[in-house]
């Protein structure tokens, strides 16, 4: 018989990351940049001037390789996609433990 382990909401956490929580934060944040370049059908060319960035940096973000870029980068790179970002503060829901960072986009 084999033993179930259930995860977290953090795959970054179950793996042992220690920056668990920003890597899923940048993930996320890449995510909702991704959905919308590919909605607007852009050549990595157009999505370098767009964003004002070097067209590997535009590779390395549709990749997924979010080393060299911020949280604040991935966020400045959606209001200029027209999108607006809030950072909401407020007390933790379970009062043990640190508290928690999440992105959600809204359709």
């Amino acid at each position: 018989m084999s033993t179930v382990i259930h995860g977290t909401d953090n795959v970054f956490a179950d793996l042992g990351y220690e920056d668990a929580a920003e890597r899923q934060t940048k993930t996320r944040l890449a995510l909702a940049v991704n959905e919308l370049l590919t909605s607007r059908k852009l050549k990595q060319r157009e999505i370098a001037v767009l964003l004002t960035i070097p067209q590997p940096k535009v590779s390395a973000l549709i990749n997924y390789r979010l080393d060299q870029f911020s949280v604040e980068r991935l966020m400045e790179f959606l209001t200029a996609l027209d999108q607006d970002v809030e950072i909401i503060i407020r007390p933790r829901v379970n009062p043990v433990g640190a508290g928690h960072i999440s992105v959600q986009a809204l359709p």
